[in-house]
């Protein structure tokens, strides 16, 4: 438990470091930081996104296959 308490505490130290090296920044190198975090967020959620469409394709082609052996197998039966 002290590994987790130590890890959050540090956590927490380091952000408060950056917020408090962000608002001494000037309004330039505080522009410069945004714009790394909307690239970052951009980036983020345009690799979900593909993600999201794979998973999406490969679940489609997964249905189609099982709807593609039951097909076979009623008419196996008939």
């Amino acid at each position: 438990m002290g590994n987790k308490t130590n890890g959050i505490l540090a956590l927490l130290g380091l952000g408060a470091l950056a917020y408090w090296k962000y608002k001494k920044s000037t309004p330039e190198q505080q522009q410069v930081v945004k714009d790394k975090i909307n690239t970052a967020k951009d980036n983020l959620n345009k690799w979900g996104n593909d993600l999201k469409s794979k998973a999406n394709d490969a679940a489609s082609q997964v249905q189609s296959k099982i709807d593609e052996a039951k097909t076979k197998a009623e008419d196996s039966l008939s």
